[in-house]
């Protein structure tokens, strides 16, 4: 047999088993309704997913986020992020609870969370009272201060050690001007640091 009969019938046998008269292979529709997506990513189908509403009255955004509705209770409110938000600020766990029963619970509930003392936290930065950052702490250091030091020390020691490393003063001397970096470095960190105090 000739190739190209060969090939002709070759052809012919796949627009059969395909049963396309054009040869090309039939094109699927899509999951997409395009953009927004409609449904969560990774699911199949076209039907509307179910989305459940916030529970505060007259809301209509998805309640996604779940708030107790009294203390150790399984049953749970849903509400959106600005109203669970809210729940929470107002929330109190100790509700109906005399001062002498909230005491007695929060010791019982903290000596059962051994993993999850309250100390622990300000551990992390080393000494202080827990209100500076790990990168304030250091540029205390560098300032050859004490975690405890107001911004007018800050002040007053950059200045000395800005004066007594500047390059202006030690020339040619690279430790003095590595030095010099550093001391700026850390009052730039203490500088923006006391901005942001100021500003909350």
């Amino acid at each position: 047999m000739p190739v190209g009969r060969f090939l002709d019938c070759f052809v012919a046998l796949l627009l059969a088993m395909t049963g396309r008269k054009d040869g090309m292979a039939k094109q699927k529709r899509s999951d997409d309704w395009g953009f927004p997506r409609w449904r969560p990513y990774g699911a199949k189908g076209r039907e509307a997913v179910r989305v459940r509403l916030c529970d505060r009255v007259g809301c209509d955004a998805p309640g996604d986020r779940p708030a107790p509705k009294a203390p150790n209770s399984p049953e749970r409110w849903m509400f959106c992020e600005a109203h669970a938000a809210e729940y929470n600020k107002g929330w109190d766990y100790f509700a109906g609870l005399s001062a002498e029963e909230a005491a007695a619970r929060e010791r019982e509930e903290s000596a059962g969370a051994s993993a999850f003392r309250s100390s622990a936290h300000y551990g992390w930065a080393g000494p202080g009272d827990g209100t500076r950052s790990r990168d304030e702490m250091r540029a205390l250091g560098a300032l050859e201060l004490e975690p405890d030091a107001d911004f007018k020390a800050v002040r007053a020691s950059y200045r000395r050690l800005a004066k007594q490393f500047h390059p202006d003063t030690n020339a040619g001397d690279a430790a003095a001007a590595e030095r010099f970096q550093q001391v700026q470095a850390a009052y730039d960190v203490l500088r923006k640091a006391e901005e942001r105090r100021i500003d909350t």
